[in-house]
């Protein structure tokens, strides 16, 4: 037994020798570093963008009319509006967050079973205007001049 510690304790001195006389690679920079790891953190919120995107996009698909194409109509708007929002859902609603903070929301009527979809923005949204300003919206159907004010609105909440 004693022999076989001995060996072992000769081959570790023999391993920290060699590693002293060779230049030890100090590998990447700081900077490259936080580079690499700024590249993981995006690509970590791609995958959840992707995958937040995809449940609210199955949400949307389980809802009934209206409130089904009131859903894909408000996706396509908010998308193209404020693309820096996350989609995702939200007590089983469609969202829409920043920094992991919900911004709006789209709460179909089935939901509650009540007479009218309702387009919300959370106290995240920068939408103040003085002292009053209105954070929800009830949805019977989406006119152009709808869609339009919609527009505005989730790209001022995402600013």
């Amino acid at each position: 037994m004693k022999a076989k510690q001995k060996s072992a304790k000769s081959s570790t001195a023999t391993n920290k020798s060699s590693t002293a006389t060779k230049k030890r690679y100090e590998g990447f920079t700081d900077e490259e570093k936080a580079a690499m790891m700024d590249r993981v953190q995006e690509q970590k919120i791609a995958a959840r963008k992707a995958e937040g995107e995809s449940d609210l996009l199955a949400k949307i698909a389980e809802m009934q009319e209206p409130d089904r194409a009131l859903g894909k109509r408000l996706h396509a708007i908010i998308k193209a509006s404020a693309p820096a929002l996350s989609p995702t859902t939200w007590y089983g609603m469609p969202a829409y967050t920043k920094g992991g903070k919900v911004v709006c929301f789209y709460q179909p009527a089935q939901k509650f079973k009540t007479r009218y979809a309702t387009f919300g923005f959370s106290d995240k949204a920068k939408l103040d205007e003085g002292a009053m300003w209105p954070v929800a919206f009830a949805l019977t159907k989406l006119t152009s001049d709808d869609e339009a004010r919609i527009g505005a609105l989730v790209k001022k909440a995402a600013s």
